[in-house]
């Protein structure tokens, strides 16, 4: 059985994982290599929707009132505010990329961008 902090600390993991991800993929644009991009950013969608996924499923085999204590909860609480919503703008963004509709895909880039800061201030200040 995990406990809260290994449940916080892999979460921390898999956040900075995908955000090294995210910036490899920024960084493909910044070099001119557009395909590069389109593919690493296929990798995070991926690992983030897994991330996600697993996360979700791992909470419903816990007891998150015996797991974790009532400031951790409220972290986490702060924590899924944000990275919800940056999970649900992903497929669209994933989607006007690969249509290349490139002033939806941006308009979307930079609401991702400010949820996604979110999510990972929030997930890597959550107490372990």
């Amino acid at each position: 059985m995990l406990t809260g902090p290994q449940v916080i600390l892999t979460l921390k993991v898999l956040v900075i994982a995908v955000t090294v991800l995210l910036i490899a993929s920024l960084v493909a644009l910044a070099v001119k290599r557009p395909r590069l991009h389109g593919r690493i950013n296929t990798v995070f969608f991926a690992l983030t929707m897994l991330t996600v996924v697993a996360f979700e499923g791992l909470l419903q085999f816990i007891d998150v009132s015996a797991t974790f204590d009532d400031a951790t909860r409220a972290a986490l609480r702060t924590h899924l505010y944000f990275s919800v919503p940056s999970t649900l703008v992903l497929p669209f963004m994933l989607a006007t990329g690969k249509m290349r509709l490139k002033k939806a895909h941006l308009a979307l880039s930079a609401v991702f961008v400010v949820l996604w800061t979110g999510t990972v201030i929030t997930g890597l200040g959550l107490p372990h």
